[in-house]
């Protein structure tokens, strides 16, 4: 694969701005007026993944958190701002957690070939695996088995997400973003719908702390 040089992505950016403007004269003045973007996605960081592309959606349409194996850290103040902002001042509607097949995250957790920081960050994924381990094993070969444990990461970190206190907030209310968990695969540029929602989920009545969002039977 060819890379462009920074000369190249500031003169594509021209070039790009130019065909806006004459497309549209508005666009940037329209643009730059503020953002009420319907969704929050919460992605990997892999460099395969701008969901803009893989959904034809436009600036202004997806506000964006992305980490390593699309993780949400109950103790990351970067995602925790994120997300109360994408809530309480967005008022996003949708949120959507997706994760993705061939992940190099997942496959690090899975095969311990992770060193560092970047080891104690798929630490969770790695927990996931050991508490799946006997459905995960009976898989018939290594794809299969980081393919499911990618989307069980995605369904774990939609439970994580309903433990942030922002979110039992709007839930109580009853005003809270519909929730999605979704896998792309990068093999044919489609997306999974797990099926996880806001709609298989509720506040257990006697005991609304943390950890007391059940799933509905």
């Amino acid at each position: 694969m060819k890379y462009h040089s920074i000369t190249e992505l500031l003169r594509d950016n021209q070039a790009w701005a130019t065909q806006q403007q004459q497309a549209d004269p508005n666009y940037f003045h329209n643009l730059s007026m503020g953002q009420t973007p319907p969704y929050l996605y919460i992605g990997c960081s892999d460099s395969r993944l701008p969901l803009t592309n893989f959904t034809k959606t436009c600036p202004g349409e997806i506000f964006v958190h992305r980490n390593i194996a699309n993780q949400v850290c109950l103790t990351d103040i970067n995602f925790l701002s994120v997300l109360e902002y994408a809530i309480a001042h967005l008022h996003v509607q949708h949120i959507i957690v997706c994760g993705h097949y061939y992940c190099g995250g997942i496959q690090a957790a899975l095969e311990g070939t992770a060193t560092g920081v970047v080891d104690s960050w798929v630490n969770p994924i790695r927990e996931l695996y050991l508490q799946k381990q006997e459905e995960i094993d009976q898989l018939p070969d290594r794809q299969a088995k980081l393919f499911r444990l990618a989307e069980l990461n995605v369904e774990a970190q939609v439970k994580n997400l309903y433990q942030t206190s922002i979110m039992r907030q709007v839930l109580r209310e009853e005003r809270a973003p519909a929730v999605h968990g979704w896998v792309l695969d990068l093999h044919s540029g489609l997306i999974k719908d797990l099926d996880v929602s806001t709609e298989s989920w509720q506040l257990h009545p006697s005991c609304p702390a943390p950890g007391s969002l059940l799933p509905v039977a």
